[in-house]
Formats: C-alpha cells, structure tokens, sequence
C-alpha cells in the first residue's frame, strides 16, 4: 500500500473520495489548492503562472492529477471549451514538469483522462488498444495524455480513461431532476451504449492502479455494458416515476451545442476495463442498475 500520495484536484467528487479513502487508511495525504493553505497537507500552487517545485512531490509514491473543469456544466460555449481545453492541459504540464525533475526519484504520475477519448465507435468493443475518436472530447482527451507523458520515459505513466460517474453528484445529477418531474426518457436514440462506473469502483480502481504499479491507458468502465435508457430506466424504477419523454437528437444538439451533445450524450461506446480485469481488480458495482441503487 502507499504510504504518501499527492493529489490536485481533490476538491470535486472522485478526488474529495479518494482523499479520504486513503486517509482512513493511513496514507499521508498531500492536497495541491489554489487557495492559501488550511493546513499542513496542503500546498498552494499556480498551475499555468508559476512551476510546481519539485520538493513537494518527493519522497510520494504516487501524483495523481485529477484537475479539469467540469464537462458537465452545459452548454459549451466557445469561452467554456477554451476552459475545458486550458484546465486539463496547464495543470497537467505543471505537475509532468515537477515529477520530470526528480528523475530516478520520481513518484508515479497517475493522471485522469476520460473514456470520452474514443469518441462514439457503434457497435465495436473498445480497450485500451482501441484508436482514439474525433470528437471535441476525444481531441481534448489526446491533448491531455500528450501532456501527462510529458512526465518523462523513465516515469510510470497510468493515464485514468475514467467514464461517467453514477453518483448524485456526477451524471444522475441532471438525471435525477427530470425524474423526480416526470419527464425523463429516451435521449436520442437511447440505444447508445454509455460507459458508466460507480464512485467506489473509481476510488477502489485508482488505489488498485497505484499500488499495483500499472501504467499506460486504463479504462475506468463497469465491466457490464449499458445503454441510455438502461440507466435511465433504472433511475426511474429506483424513484417510481414514469420514463417516457423522448429527447430527439436534433434538438440536444441545438440546445447544447453539436460538440457536447455528441461527446456527452449521443456517443456509443462499449468500452472494456480490459487492464483493470486482467491485473486482478475486482468491481463491486458490476452493472449499471446495482450502481444506481447504491448511489440512491
């Protein structure tokens, strides 16, 4: 187990979870904020304005760089996607720089990417193999893990190929509101497979990808697949109200941009956690329904 990890980003869902996973079982924690520091595991840093000294990452097993603003704050305007681009790639080059100057020394850089890197691929099983898409997404995603290797050849590189969240906070936050008003249902086509993962299978993947000392993609999917409407279906079962309102195509795309409604909504994409099943990973989530029971 490790026994030091540095995390940025461990303000939003997954890195606020892991932070306390760890904790609780007595790995040293250090934190990177924006703001001045609360406490003595936390460093503040300015990720695009100044270098990351790399005295705060040594002696760590692990970084894990989970920062990015959020994809699901919709829609994406031109000033959003310029935010989106600029987050994930400033504090990835940031912190590659810092663990490229501890050379031999250097901890792992486990550093979040998103399934969203395959684009939509209709009826084609994916892994970690597989090609990368030609969606804004998926050009971002190429971007991200460009920075990320950055890191240095002599450096274990795991790049965290992370699907949406099944979680209150993640994407059954929207979900959960047209349910609860009666109007959820089919979007698009609501055939497309959606890779989905539980909050506590991304935690318990990400120690498991740091301890077991993994590098190269890794894809954070459950290991069953699931398409739009069988997790929409399930939500609606799990709060006894109806799924019935279909939401076309066309007019996703107008509402929120051609670029996050393909990438986000419209993708299909029956993506495998091929490296996580074969180094031993267990899920404890194994379909989509089970999850949406236990984030409910």
């Amino acid at each position: 187990m490790a026994q030091r990890v540095v995390i940025s980003g461990a303000s939003g869902l997954i890195g606020t979870a892991l932070a306390s996973s760890l904790r609780q079982d007595g790995v040293e924690v250090t934190t990177l904020v924006r703001r001045p520091p609360r406490g003595a595991d936390e460093v503040q840093w300015f990720p695009g304005e100044h270098e990351l000294h790399p005295d705060v990452l040594a002696g760590a097993d692990a970084v894990v760089a989970l920062g990015g603003a959020s994809v699901g704050r919709l829609p994406w305007t031109p000033r959003y996607r310029r935010e989106l681009i600029d987050s994930r790639i400033t504090t990835t080059r940031t912190l590659a720089a810092a663990v490229r100057e501890l050379h031999e020394d250097s901890p792992s850089f486990v550093s979040a990417s998103a399934v969203g890197f395959y684009g939509s691929a209709p009826g084609r099983i994916i892994t970690e193999d597989s090609r990368a898409g030609d969606t804004f997404l998926a050009r971002l995603c190429v971007r991200w893990e460009h920075e990320a290797r950055r890191a240095g050849d002599d450096v274990r590189v795991a790049l965290l190929r992370t699907a949406p969240i099944i979680h209150r906070q993640g994407v059954l936050k929207p979900l959960i509101q047209l349910t609860r008003f009666g109007v959820a249902g089919p979007i698009g086509r609501g055939t497309q497979i959606w890779p989905w993962i539980s909050l506590e299978d991304e935690v318990r993947g990400i120690r498991h990808v740091i301890d077991e000392k993994l590098q190269g993609p890794v894809n954070f999917t459950g290991p069953t697949k699931a398409s739009a409407d069988d997790i929409g279906r399930a939500l609606a079962r799990r709060m006894r109200r109806p799924f019935w309102l279909p939401a076309p195509s066309w007019a996703l795309r107008l509402a929120l941009s051609a670029d996050a409604a393909d990438s986000l909504l419209l993708s299909d994409a029956d993506v495998q956690p091929a490296v996580l099943q074969a180094s031993g990973f267990t899920f404890t989530h194994s379909t989509a329904a089970a999850a949406v029971d236990a984030a409910l």
